[in-house]
């Protein structure tokens, strides 16, 4: 009988015998980037420009996908359930995968098993935001007006990591703030503009771009210390509540995925993030760069869902589904 180590070992070596081939003839068409989140949205603006960038490197096109719905899930198993020969790849929040895994009751796929990184992309925070006309002008009156607003106060948030920042701060100011969820950022900028939520929690993109155009005011991040790309933004930490979290993107492919076309792609991919371009890039929307191994990828992304696990119970949040 053939034991489960005779065919671990007997797999093993196969890959590593086919390995050449692999590497030599991948890619053998044009390659899929998946976003979980509509045209124009700040997942969107960071994927398209990674595909545009690593085009001329993989000598094909690369074609972005948006597959919208769920926050991000329907993207995410539509990724775990493609063909794994590195022809679609999952540009993503490593956090956000993390983060909606432990959201879910019943989770239809298990992420650290179904998906593997090839690489990180950047560190990056959400924000606390308030519109521009609002009256706090700094953040201790911002979270003194919430206190004297009680449950008659709200605050916007669209996806995972927002969730979990915001019921972290609210339980550790003391606040009643009720939560309102949106299906995209954009979806509530009107409100935040007409004062029908107080504040909001928006990813770095959306949140940067919405700032230049005049539309909300950033009062504070979530990231342990200041960001390299935005020093100017105060911490969450250091303005006395004791939130820290960063947020990270990466690619991910199938987890049955060869390694050569893996290690591939974090080449590809690690070019762009550390070219002069791709650091410019990412620094407009108040992010840093981040190079990593497929290993190291991997073993943060599984610390991650752990680290998740614990952030949904302290903030308690009700698992969906």
């Amino acid at each position: 009988m053939l034991t489960r180590r005779h065919f671990t070992i007997g797999a093993a070596t196969a890959c590593a015998v086919g390995a050449p081939a692999w590497a030599q003839s991948y890619p053998t068409q044009d390659i899929r980037f998946v976003c979980g989140f509509a045209a124009g949205s700040g997942a969107d603006v960071i994927v398209r420009f990674f595909a545009e960038k690593m085009k001329p490197l993989a000598k094909r096109n690369i074609i972005v996908e948006n597959k919208v719905g769920a926050v991000g899930n329907i993207a995410t198993e539509y990724t775990a359930r493609s063909k794994p020969d590195g022809h679609t790849v999952y540009v993503t929040g490593g956090s956000s995968l993390a983060a909606a895994h432990n959201m879910m009751k019943q989770p239809s796929i298990d992420v650290g098993k179904a998906l593997v990184p090839i690489g990180t992309i950047n560190r990056q925070p959400v924000m606390i935001a308030v519109r521009t006309d609002a009256p706090w002008k700094t953040f201790p009156e911002f979270v003194e007006a919430m206190k004297g607003k009680g449950n008659k106060a709200s605050y916007a948030t669209a996806n995972p990591a927002a969730r979990v920042v915001g019921a972290m701060f609210t339980k550790l100011a003391g606040l009643q703030s009720v939560e309102v969820q949106y299906r995209t950022g954009a979806d509530y900028l009107n409100d935040l503009a007409a004062g029908n939520v107080d504040f909001g929690i928006p990813d770095n993109v959306m949140a940067v771009a919405q700032e230049k155009a005049g539309r909300l005011r950033v009062l504070a991040v979530s990231t342990p210390d200041r960001l390299q790309a935005a020093p100017d933004y105060p911490t969450i930490r250091e303005l006395g509540f004791d939130v820290s979290l960063s947020g990270w993107f990466a690619g991910f492919v199938p987890a049955a995925t060869p390694q050569p076309i893996v290690s591939q792609l974090n080449g590809w991919l690690n070019d762009v993030v550390k070219s002069p371009e791709g650091k410019a890039f990412l620094n407009t929307f108040a992010s840093d760069p981040w190079v990593s191994s497929p290993e190291d990828a991997q073993a943060l992304f599984l610390r991650e869902i752990k680290n998740w696990e614990d952030y949904v119970k302290l903030a308690n949040i009700e698992k969906q589904g």
